[in-house]
């Protein structure tokens, strides 16, 4: 049987433009610095004696730049079908992340945001990741200092997923592995950063693992290692176990339908309208 044009039409990813990408790097450049001042810090420098500021200073700058990226991909890369279909995405991954909300790390919209930022590409993930965390917080209830660094870090994760090799190419069994190991282990970096946004602000509670502007940086990694087997080992392992489990039991049917509904949308055709004929 022949196939048409479009069946035979490859699934393109979104592409950015320069102003895009140029946002995108310095939401990504003030988020590390955001995540990671503990450590970039010198010991005894002053930013550690503001610490307790740092969550609203750095909310604040992390939602505006984060607003500005998606203003500057939707204008330049993403047209009305890539805004209806990050629509549709966002919601469902908002209303997949409840469903195991506080069970053992049971949280089923990872999966998505992996074949998410494969199918659609990189810029179209770290938006689709931030947004699907934005809405997933108004819908749960989460919202607060923590949500700009959860959504930066999920913009991350979905993004991660678009760099990886063989978009075009690699098919089957070897791209379900690739996709599942990657998830396995971005679900452990997702939750290594958001221990980074909230570990250097609970020293009354563990002083034996807490941040120490005082101390080496060696000391302090030391702590952090020692923070996170404590607090969130057992969360990371459950979300990355049902990371892999779900991309593959789920990853060839959801797969196969994003990249034919990003063939058929043709993202990079321009939207034209006909004049009626008489």
């Amino acid at each position: 049987m022949a196939t048409s044009p479009t069946d035979r039409r490859q699934a393109r990813a979104v592409r950015l433009g320069p102003r895009s990408l140029t946002a995108l790097a310095l939401v990504s450049a003030v988020g590390v610095a955001g995540f990671g001042w503990p450590f970039l810090a010198p010991p005894g420098s002053r930013i550690g004696a503001h610490a307790q500021d740092a969550p609203w200073l750095f909310a604040g700058l992390l939602v505006l730049l984060v607003a500005v990226v998606a203003a500057a991909i939707s204008e330049s890369g993403l047209g009305p079908k890539a805004v209806a279909m990050l629509g549709v995405l966002a919601a469902t991954g908002a209303a997949l992340r409840p469903i195991g909300a506080g069970t053992a790390g049971i949280e089923p919209m990872f999966f998505l945001m992996v074949l998410s930022g494969r199918v659609l590409g990189p810029g179209f993930g770290f938006v689709l990741g931030s947004v699907t965390m934005f809405a997933s917080a108004l819908l749960t209830g989460g919202v607060g200092p923590w949500l700009p660094f959860q959504m930066l870090a999920m913009g991350w994760f979905a993004m991660g997923a678009g760099l990886l090799p063989g978009p075009d190419r690699l098919r089957g069994r070897t791209e379900l592995a690739m996709l599942a190991g990657y998830g396995f282990l971005a679900a452990f970096a997702y939750g290594t950063v958001m221990n980074m946004a909230g570990w250097p602000f609970m020293s009354a509670l563990a002083s034996n693992v807490a941040f120490d502007p005082h101390a080496p940086l060696a000391a302090n990694l030391a702590r952090f290692v020692a923070y996170c087997v404590a607090t969130s080992l057992g969360w990371d392992l459950g979300r990355a176990l049902v990371t892999v489990v779900l991309t593959l039991v789920l990853g060839p049917a959801v797969l196969r339908a994003l990249r034919r509904a990003t063939r058929r949308a043709a993202f990079e055709t321009p939207v034209t309208f006909e004049p009626p004929r008489q």
